[in-house]
């Protein structure tokens, strides 16, 4: 921030930060940025304004980079939510709370990591485990073909199936330990972020918006 801002100014600005639980990037309008704080409605901020303790720096296509208490960090469009508050008053404390807007087809998609590797997930309320394909497993260096074996069925037919368990699937800056998987051996765009992964949250969803609160 600025030093010649008023120190009044600056304390607003960290209480306002320190008070934000999550901060997602919905869209963008030109160079003003579609800001989503606390799973609230989609609020339009320029360059240079702040909205909720939340200042948009710079956009540059479907990027932004806000700043929270003096500390940077660059979303994209679409990114899952990061934590901005939770009393630490910057960014990455560790979350409870993960939020994800729809897409236009209506299904929920988000960036994430599992055991520290970089996948893109779709939520699937259908899918009894989170679910992935052999491709993704061996890319993400998941020792899979050491577990149970077994069938599911495709609309390609009978194909091969393991049982694994990951050591960590994160979402923003919420991770969820040891959760069962399925690695399967037919082609997936998305990883499936089924009901192993979701049953570890209150689930709620209004209009366009899911927010998981996660359980104690």
């Amino acid at each position: 921030m600025d030093t010649n801002t008023p120190l009044w100014l600056l304390l607003l600005a960290l209480s306002q930060g320190a008070a934000a639980q999550s901060v997602a990037l919905s869209g963008m309008l030109g160079n003003r940025a579609l800001v989503v704080v606390d799973g609230a409605a989609p609020k339009s901020v320029a360059v240079g304004e702040s909205y909720r303790g939340v200042k948009i720096v710079s956009t540059q296509g479907d990027q932004a980079m806000i700043e929270v208490a003096g500390k940077r960090q660059t979303m994209r469009v679409g990114d899952a939510p990061v934590s901005v508050g939770n009393g630490s008053g910057g960014l990455g404390a560790n979350g409870t709370k993960v939020v994800l807007t729809a897409a236009s087809g209506g299904h929920f998609f988000a960036q994430g990591q599992i055991n520290g590797r970089t996948v893109q997930l779709v939520v699937d309320t259908g899918a009894t485990m989170v679910s992935l394909s052999t491709t993704d497993a061996e890319r993400i260096g998941l020792n899979f073909k050491g577990g149970p074996v077994g069938q599911v069925s495709t609309a390609n037919g009978v194909i091969p199936a393991w049982r694994t368990k990951l050591s960590t699937v994160r979402i923003g800056d919420v991770t969820v330990y040891d959760v069962d998987a399925l690695v399967s051996s037919g082609s997936m765009p998305y990883v499936l972020l089924g009901n192993s992964y979701l049953t570890h949250f209150q689930m709620t969803r209004t209009n366009d918006q899911m927010v998981l609160e996660k359980r104690y």
